[in-house]
């Protein structure tokens, strides 16, 4: 039985070791991913029918602004707003930033779902190669 008791601690290590790894490989290309792709079409139409009330349809809408830079100076730059647009033309709802932490945060649940599968099927080749690699240091 101690056997058993020892192979599954060292199995739930190997995982969470493996959760660990892949997490910090992973969860930054999505977020990456989703910071670029949130002004995208499909970015304002998933979000869009989440945040926008029934009835209105979720439309992107672009404007010329200014950011500072790192030293201070005003440099042009283009901001995105999801807007919610009533049949008649009418903007029920503006939404400039609500949106795209929205759209990294599904981008970011893909990313956990794709780190526990991976984990799952890594678990027990990552689980082989410790065994044999604290085997062939004990006979050593």
């Amino acid at each position: 039985m101690n056997s058993v008791k020892t192979g599954a601690v060292s199995g739930c290590i190997v995982w969470i070791v493996l959760i660990g790894l892949l997490s910090g490989c992973i969860l930054p290309i999505f977020f990456c991913i989703g910071s670029i792709t949130s002004f995208s079409n499909y970015a304002i139409q998933t979000t869009g029918k989440i945040l926008c009330p029934q009835g209105s349809t979720p439309e992107s809408y672009s404007y010329e602004t200014t950011t500072t830079d790192e030293n201070g100076n005003s440099r042009p730059s283009t901001a995105y707003e999801l807007h919610c647009v009533e049949p008649n033309g009418e903007v029920v709802k503006t939404d400039p930033i609500v949106y795209a932490f929205l759209w990294d945060g599904i981008l970011a649940v893909i990313g956990l779902i794709i780190i526990v599968v991976l984990s799952f099927v890594l678990a027990t080749p990552a689980g082989i190669l410790v065994a044999r690699f604290l085997n062939r240091n004990k006979t050593q």
